[in-house]
């Protein structure tokens, strides 16, 4: 007897940016923060083409005096692999981190969150700290259960930025307590463009590797992020030359 195919939906992976665009993003961190989101699209795309049970969607947030979708629906990274949309630095504009993030805890609400999505990838990237609500708004980002079990991640662009802040939206901080335990994540601190789109790179493949495989796949002795069961994947070396006199340096 014979059995039709029968092919099974592909579960949705939802990869949000949460931008800053403030006035202090203005310049080569905007360009090179730009060119690292462009350039990690297509290799976003190939990691997905290599996982088909799962469904890459990309969202985008930017805050500067408000915060706003910059890429509302969650769509295919096929779709916009090679037409990415620059965002733009606010002259003067100030860095509504809380109000972003209550921006995203609607999209992660169940609906429209379908029920069985894979763990969502938030990555915050900001070169400063919040002037609004912070606090409010990560409280009601958290109060999602999407939320929780979401890899969090945040990238300090230059030596301004707000550590303390990036570090309460990944989760507690790193313990330094017994050998054996393993510890959350840290912020990634990226002082020049080339660390930047490394980090960029990371998270757009490595992590969403990770996070697209089957439970059934996940093993070995590495952290998992948040609270989810995802391993997180070793980080990319970030040394800077320093014969290279034209970097810029944050």
């Amino acid at each position: 007897m014979a059995f039709p195919d029968v092919k099974l939906a592909r579960r949705p992976l939802h990869f949000i940016y949460l931008c800053d665009c403030s006035g202090s993003m203005g310049g080569s961190k905007m360009q090179s923060l730009n060119q690292a989101i462009r350039q990690s699209l297509p290799a976003m795309a190939n990691v997905a083409r290599d996982n088909p049970e799962a469904q890459m969607l990309v969202r985008a947030v930017s805050f500067s005096t408000q915060a706003k979708w910059h890429i509302a629906e969650p769509t295919p990274v096929e779709a916009i692999e090679h037409s990415w949309r620059d965002l733009e630095s606010q002259a003067l504009g100030l860095t509504a981190m809380g109000e972003a993030m209550k921006l995203v805890a609607q999209a992660l609400r169940t609906p429209p969150m379908e029920q069985r999505a894979l763990p969502p990838i938030l990555v915050l990237i900001s070169d400063g700290a919040p002037t609004d609500d912070y606090y409010g708004g990560l409280q009601t980002l958290l109060h999602e259960p999407w939320a929780r079990k979401a890899v969090r991640l945040s990238i300090a662009i230059g030596h301004d930025a707000d550590l303390e802040h990036l570090q309460k939206f990944i989760g507690p901080e790193p313990s330094t307590g017994n050998a054996g335990e393993r510890s959350a994540m840290r912020p990634l601190q990226a002082n020049d463009a080339r660390t930047l789109a490394r980090y960029i790179k990371w998270a757009s493949t490595a992590v969403v590797s990770a996070a697209s495989r089957p439970v059934s796949e996940i093993g070995g002795d590495r952290a998992p992020s948040s609270a989810t069961n995802v391993p997180m994947p070793d980080l990319p070396p970030t040394l800077m030359d320093p014969t290279d006199m034209s970097q810029t340096v944050w």
